[in-house]
């Protein structure tokens, strides 16, 4: 399901890549933006999922290159995808979203909000 991918996708953003919650909401509003738009299924949620934290950190971390290819090792692990496939996913997820990763804040609060209620 979409909440327990999500729950991935914290646990791995937070406690095994150490990113702060920020990054992590970015991803969350990404991936919904993704689901409402209908791009989401059962082939390719985890690699949308992949690709929202991957451009959540990017956008919202100022990532070393080391780091990047670290989260992208995560990802791959944990989440079972191809590095290839995940790299080159990104760029559908960017034009899924019109390009738009610097988001408001409005967006962004409610999931910062009960990610710092749970933390």
């Amino acid at each position: 399901s979409l909440c327990s991918l999500k729950r991935e996708m914290r646990k791995l953003a937070q406690e095994e890549c150490g990113f702060e919650e920020p990054t992590v909401a970015m991803a969350f509003v990404y991936f919904e933006k993704l689901a409402l738009k209908g791009k989401l299924n059962k082939q390719n949620r985890k690699l949308c999922a992949g690709a929202c934290v991957l451009l959540a950190a990017k956008i919202g971390s100022d990532l070393k290159k080391h780091e990047v290819k670290h989260l992208i090792d995560k990802l791959e692990e944990k989440f079972r995808l191809n590095r290839r496939e995940l790299i080159a996913f990104e760029f559908p997820v960017l034009v899924a979203l019109e390009f738009a990763l610097h988001l408001p804040e409005h967006e962004v609060m409610p999931h910062y909000r009960r990610l710092l209620q749970h933390s």
